[in-house]
């Protein structure tokens, strides 16, 4: 049963991703992974403490772990950075972590348990 919510969950995470990166596609900065990050960071605030076994798998680990993108992260900041646009890097990195721990925070927080 576990690894059914994590199918169906890093199934709904990983549509929901992608139509987010093609929403947001630019070249100049990549709000779509800093976007899809916060909103996965606030999610797992959420259901960290309010959600119970099956909720906590299928939306923290599925949905969550399937919508955050650590790889594609990394991949746009060496991009960015590599392609003369070091204060963009930079600004990738510094909004990622700040507003991704606030937002998990934020979730936690919000959270009714």
């Amino acid at each position: 049963m576990t690894v059914v919510l994590v199918a169906v969950g890093g199934a709904l995470g990983a549509a929901l991703r992608y139509l987010v990166g093609r929403a947001l596609a630019t070249a100049r900065f990549p709000w779509a992974t800093l976007l899809v990050n916060v909103a996965g960071c606030l999610l797992l605030g959420l259901v960290a403490t309010a959600a119970d076994g099956n909720a906590r798998t299928l939306l923290g680990t599925g949905v969550a772990g399937a919508l955050t993108t650590y790889s594609a992260f990394a991949l746009d900041t060496v991009l960015l950075d590599r392609n003369g646009h070091r204060w963009r890097a930079l600004a990738n990195v510094g909004l990622n972590l700040v507003l991704g721990v606030t937002a998990f925070a934020t979730g936690w927080w919000l959270s009714p348990a």
